[in-house]
C-alpha cells in the first residue's frame, strides 16, 4: 500500500482510481497527474516503482492543494461567510441547504431526522 499525502491508497486498483482516495483529487485531476507523469491508464499501484510513487508524491505536493491544507481552506471560507453574516453564512450556521434547494419537503440530509410536532394531528380527507 502506497502512502501519498498522508493517505494510504489501495494498491490493487488502477493509479487513476486510487489517487481519488486523496481529499481534493477527483477524476479530472487524477487523469492529469497520470498524463503529466506518463503513467498508462491500465497501470495498477502495486506495479509502480518506488521512483514513480516518489514522483507522484512530489508533483502533488508542489502543484496541488490537498488533504489538510484544502480542508483548512474550506473551513476558513465557511467561517468567513458565517462571520460576515451574509445569507450563505446564515444558512451554514443554521445547518440548512446553502445553494437554494427547497426545504419544505426535502433537505433531510442537512436538517437531520424529522422531529414530530406534539399535538399536531394529521388531516384526513
Amino acid at each position: 500500500m502506497a502512502r501519498i499525502a498522508g493517505v494510504n491508497i489501495p494498491s490493487n486498483k488502477r493509479v487513476k482510481i486510487s489517487l481519488r482516495y486523496i481529499y481534493g483529487i477527483g477524476p479530472a485531476m487524477a487523469q492529469s497527474i497520470c498524463t503529466k507523469l506518463a503513467i498508462p491508464d491500465e497501470r495498477r499501484v502495486n506495479q509502480l516503482s518506488d521512483d514513480e510513487i516518489q514522483k507522484i508524491r512530489q508533483l502533488i505536493e508542489a502543484d496541488y492543494r490537498v488533504e489538510g491544507d484544502l480542508r483548512r481552506e474550506v473551513a476558513m471560507n465557511i467561517k468567513r461567510l458565517m462571520d460576515l453574516g451574509c445569507y450563505r453564512g446564515l444558512r451554514h450556521r443554521r445547518g440548512l441547504p446553502v445553494r437554494g434547494q427547497r426545504t419544505h419537503t426535502n433537505a433531510r440530509t442537512r436538517k437531520g431526522k424529522a422531529v414530530a410536532i406534539a399535538g399536531k394531528k394529521k388531516v384526513t380527507k
